[in-house]
């Protein structure tokens, strides 16, 4: 019985390959990572911002555009601050925080909850869309001298009706 040693033939095929003699079979990509959003304009990968008292900075989740919190700062915002009073897909990249409105407002039981009472953050809802999420308190956000607070919201608990915001 002849035994058949694998070796010289694994060695022989990685000269050729190195020599570029064979094709590697392995593609090799060259990706370039989506810039992030804020308020519809793009800021490249690794940029810094300043909004709300916050510092962020843009990085690459696994392929998504994303807002990273790095800390406050007593800087003014180098961003506009439109606050949250529209969908934020296409304008916001996740992890984007603004002020909330009254476009924000929402039910709990037939308690209104004023969008202008908490800070929100842009998610993903897993289906290709933003959404804005409450994730901290009005306090927590510092308005530039001179800005625009968002106006009080209009609505009263009476359009609420066991959670639901009519």
């Amino acid at each position: 019985m002849r035994r058949v040693l694998p070796i010289p033939i694994a060695t022989g095929l990685g000269l050729l390959l190195g020599a570029g003699i064979l094709g590697s079979g392995i593609a090799h990509a060259t990706t370039t990572s989506a810039p992030c959003l804020w308020d519809g304009s793009p800021h490249p990968q690794g940029s810094a911002i300043t909004s709300g008292g916050w510092n962020f900075r843009c990085t690459d989740d696994q392929g998504t555009p994303t807002w990273r919190s790095a800390g406050r700062t007593a800087a003014r915002s180098t961003v506009p601050v439109p606050g949250a009073d529209t969908n934020p897909t296409g304008l916001f990249s996740v992890g984007a925080r603004q002020p909330g409105t009254s476009y924000d407002d929402y039910c709990v039981g037939d308690q209104l909850i004023p969008g202008t009472d908490d800070v929100y953050e842009a998610y993903s809802g897993g289906d290709g869309h933003l959404y804005w999420r409450a994730v901290a308190p009005i306090s927590q956000w510092s308005f530039d001298p001179g800005a625009a607070h968002p106006a009080p919201t209009t609505r009263t608990a009476s359009l609420c009706h066991d959670g639901d915001l009519t």
